[in-house]
C-alpha cells in the first residue's frame, strides 16, 4: 500500500462453506500483500477445513470462544487481533465488492479514522429487512446525535474499514459496553469513539447473498433495538414479549 501502510481484511464467518473459499482465494489474488483473518463463531460446516486446506500465506482463520460468539464480537476481536496499521471488514457471501477493500483503504490513506461504505440501493435486502434497516438507521443517527457523537448515510453497514490502533484502544475500553452477540458493529464502534474522529464514506451496489443463508432472525432485531439507548431498550422488551 501507499506510504507502506499495512490491511487486515476481517470476514466475520458462520457456516459459510459455500462463499468462504471462494471469498478468499479471490480477496488473496486481488490484495496479495494484506492479511486476511476469518473470525469464525464456532461453524458446524466445513468451512475451517477448506480454508485450512489452500495452505495461502497470511490467511489466518480464528475459531472464537463458543461461549463468547456473535458477529460484533467477532469484528471485535478481529479488530484488537490485526497486526497491521489498517482493517477492513466485509461479508464473506459477496454481498460486498470485493473492490471496495481498495476504495476503502485510498480514503483512510487520505487521513480519515474511519470509512464506512454506503449501500446505493438496499433492495437486494428485500422489502421488509430494507425497511428495516432504515427504522433502525434512523434510531442509530438519533442516538449517536444525543451523544455527540457523528453520523454517516449507513450506520448499519457492515462493510467499514478503520486505523487498528484507535479502534483497538476504543474496543478495549468500551468493549463491555457493546452489544458483542448483535450484528451492528459499526454501530457501537461509532458510539464509543472519540467525538472528533475523521469519517470518509464510499457508495457502493450491495449484491445478492450468492450462497447460503442468511443469519438474521428475532434476536438480532432484539439486540440490535438494545443499542439505541433507552428507548430501544423499551422496545426490545415489546419486540421480545410479543415473539415469545
Amino acid at each position: 500500500m501507499a506510504g507502506g501502510r499495512t490491511c487486515t481484511i476481517i470476514l466475520p464467518t458462520y457456516d459459510e462453506e459455500e462463499n468462504i473459499v471462494r471469498m478468499v482465494v479471490s480477496l488473496r489474488e486481488m490484495y496479495p500483500g494484506f492479511r486476511i483473518l476469518v473470525m469464525d463463531d464456532n461453524s458446524k460446516d466445513r468451512s475451517k477445513e477448506l480454508v485450512d486446506a489452500l495452505g495461502l500465506e497470511d490467511v489466518r482463520f480464528v475459531v472464537r470462544d463458543p461461549g463468547d460468539r456473535g458477529l460484533t464480537a467477532s469484528v471485535c476481536q478481529g479488530i484488537t487481533e490485526a497486526v497491521t496499521d489498517l482493517f477492513v471488514v466485509m461479508d464473506s457471501d459477496f454481498q460486498h465488492p470485493l473492490s471496495s477493500v481498495r476504495q476503502i483503504c485510498d480514503r483512510l490513506e487520505e487521513g480519515y479514522d474511519l470509512c464506512i461504505g454506503v449501500r446505493n440501493d438496499r433492495r437486494a435486502l428485500g422489502l421488509k429487512r430494507s425497511f428495516g434497516s432504515w427504522v433502525f438507521h434512523f434510531m442509530a443517527a438519533m442516538t449517536l446525535s444525543f451523544h455527540g457523537k457523528k453520523r454517516s448515510k449507513d450506520i448499519m453497514s457492515g462493510l467499514f474499514g478503520g486505523r487498528a490502533e484507535l479502534f483497538s484502544k476504543v474496543i478495549k475500553e468500551n468493549g463491555g459496553l457493546f452489544e458483542m452477540p448483535g450484528f451492528k458493529v459499526l454501530f457501537d464502534l461509532m458510539r464509543y469513539a472519540p467525538s472528533d474522529i475523521n469519517i470518509g464514506e464510499i457508495t457502493y451496489e450491495f449484491e445478492k447473498r450468492q450462497g447460503g443463508e442468511s443469519k438474521v432472525g428475532p434476536k438480532i432485531v432484539v439486540s440490535t433495538l438494545r443499542q439505541c439507548g433507552v428507548f430501544g431498550r423499551f422496545l426490545a422488551k415489546i419486540y421480545g414479549a410479543v415473539k415469545k
